[in-house]
């Protein structure tokens, strides 16, 4: 079964303000924090956009310049008449051109017709050139081609990063249809990509229409495979914004060429920003909570915490000491508080006298339950023994019938003992040995008996009649029907604070069972009634961790155990 929580009064006040305060002002922190990641989110597209924007635009512009610079070009080829003076305008315009590494003039099958770099060398014979893409030239019409970044290795000991622009057109000079190519180094191009900055991480990188990586600030990662791109999915995004997981991209075509710029930022910086600034406000959230919570308190502690905890400590006292506890009315400046405490002075007062009434009512009916279980006891006992005395007329065995008459009149004058619930162990100890004389001229030849006392413990005090009874019944219920001697054995030892007393014999035995119902019997009952006195008396007088204890043996025996306190003499009467 749940038990229900207990809390107190105020920590029920300060938590109702405090969740109060702190729910409204968290709620519109967290209301805040939406609308401020929109606007954090609305600004990151805005910048990404605009430094995509401008990277396409210088871009575009410069390879517009080199379509430019490549058009003038093919100008010169249709206007030179000899192969001398169209070698002199490539090679001046590689020299005054920044951007052209190398201008080359091939024809369809890629054999190099003419060839000048910026620095007038000449080209290495039978050389790998990598300029003339031979999947791309021989399929160009009209306009241009553009290749992806590579390295060129027509001239010795120089190998640039390039790009090479070509056109098709007829020359009169060569008889045919040729390719003009400029190879313009991509450095350029890449150092002004590598400046751009999206954001704290993000970054622009150049594709083809293929997917094909142009170039990327972090190419070197890219070839290691430490880092990817997933060129597939941004070569078919339309141009604009897109958010695939935690990236943003932003993409943007160029007019001049096939490729597209892609700017990547990332959505971690944005939350991060946004968390930071929810930490904030979430802070200033709990201070303004434990200011309001602590102006409350002061408040309502006065008012409402403080008599309340006055009265519910005035209750736990009397819970701990109601028989004695005084309690007088608080005055409280709260009219219910006030009637509240009124109400428990009031309650005390009754309670103290109904405990007083009930206190007087035990003491007089304990007294009446133990007369009437000793009353129940003693004629038990008078049968038994007289019923032995006439047995030994009838056998006109006089001198045995008068010593029994004595041991008995010896017997009753201990039990009587002045009217004393309580008489000391020895004169118990004499009782038991009295009882045992008496049964012992009935039983003649039929038992034994033995005493094992520590005379140390004959001076305490014990309840009258404790160990007869059961002397008693293990006489007539354990020894009587055995054909062998029986033995009884009764000893008497320390168990710290308490006193063992044990009566043991030697005969028949009974069941578990049986031992559990002499201990439950009813009073009306004709068997074990002085047994379940005895252990009725002991524990209205000492408790229920006192008491008897019976244990027993089919054709083994029986042993029982009864445990009573040290009660010094004079001291008797605080039980």
């Amino acid at each position: 079964m749940l038990k229900h929580a207990r809390i107190k009064l105020s920590t029920l006040i300060i938590a109702v303000v405090v969740f109060g305060v702190l729910f409204s002002t968290v709620g519109a922190t967290l209301l805040f924090g939406v609308f401020y990641q929109r606007t954090m989110f609305n600004s990151a597209y805005v910048a990404s956009k605009q430094s995509v924007s401008q990277t396409n635009a210088t871009v575009s512009n410069y390879i517009s310049s080199i379509k430019n610079k490549l058009d003038n070009l093919c100008n010169e080829v249709d206007s030179c008449d000899s192969l001398q003076s169209l070698k002199n305008a490539v090679s001046t315009a590689a020299r005054l051109e920044d951007d052209i590494y190398c201008v080359t003039v091939y024809d369809t099958h890629g054999n190099i017709l003419l060839t000048e770099n910026d620095s007038g060398d000449t080209a290495k014979e039978n050389a790998t050139d990598l300029s003339f893409d031979k999947s791309l030239f021989p399929n160009l019409k009209d306009g241009y081609l553009i290749t992806q970044p590579h390295v060129d290795t027509l001239y010795k000991n120089k190998y640039p990063w390039v790009v090479t622009i070509a056109k098709k057109k007829y020359s009169d000079l060569f008889q045919k249809q040729v390719f003009v190519a400029v190879n313009f180094e991509f450095m350029s191009i890449a150092k002004y990509i590598d400046r751009i900055s999206i954001g704290q991480r993000g970054y622009c990188y150049i594709v083809d229409s293929k997917g094909g990586i142009v170039y990327h600030p972090q190419q070197q990662m890219l070839f290691s495979g430490i880092k990817k791109e997933n060129t597939d999915a941004v070569s078919k995004m339309t141009d604009g914004i897109h958010r695939e997981g935690d990236n943003i991209y932003t993409v943007s075509s160029l007019n001049s060429c096939s490729w597209k710029i892609v700017g990547v930022s990332f959505t971690d910086e944005v939350t991060q920003s946004v968390k930071k600034q929810i930490a904030v406000g979430l802070a200033f959230a709990l201070l303004f909570s434990l200011i309001i919570s602590v102006t409350v308190y002061f408040l309502l502690s006065r008012t409402v915490t403080r008599p309340v905890r006055r009265l519910v400590s005035s209750m736990q006292n009397f819970e701990m000491q109601a028989e004695t506890y005084k309690y007088k009315a608080d005055k409280a400046n709260v009219v219910e508080f006030s009637t509240l405490s009124a109400s428990f002075e009031h309650m005390v007062q009754m309670i103290q006298s109904l405990m007083e009434k009930v206190h007087n009512e035990e003491i007089v009916l304990r007294k009446t339950e133990l007369k009437a279980l000793q009353a129940q006891i003693n004629p038990h006992f008078l049968y038994n023994t007289l019923d032995s005395i006439q047995w030994m007329c009838e056998q006109d065995n006089s001198k045995e019938a008068v010593e029994m008459v004595g041991a008995l009149a010896k017997l009753f004058r201990i039990s009587i003992s002045h009217g004393n619930e309580f008489i000391t162990i020895s004169d118990e100890l004499r009782h038991a040995e009295s009882y045992l004389i008496i049964q012992s001229y009935r039983y003649k030849n039929q038992f034994t008996y033995s005493f094992d006392v520590d005379e140390s413990l004959l001076g305490y005090m014990c309840n009258k009649i404790t160990i007869q009874p059961f002397i008693e019944n293990a006489i007539y219920h354990g020894l009587d029907r055995m054909v062998d001697e029986g033995e009884i054995r009764i000893c008497v030892r320390a168990d710290g604070k308490d006193i063992i007393i044990t009566v043991a014999d030697n005969g028949l035995g009974m069941t578990k069972e049986q031992c559990e119902t002499i201990l439950k019997k009813d009073r009306s009952d004709s068997k074990g009634i002085g047994v379940k006195n005895v252990n009725d008396r002991l524990k209205i007088y000492f408790g229920d961790e006192y008491g008897i204890s019976i244990e027993s043996e089919l054709d083994v025996g029986t042993t029982v155990k009864i445990k009573i306190p040290k009660i010094e003499k004079g001291r008797e009467n605080e039980y």
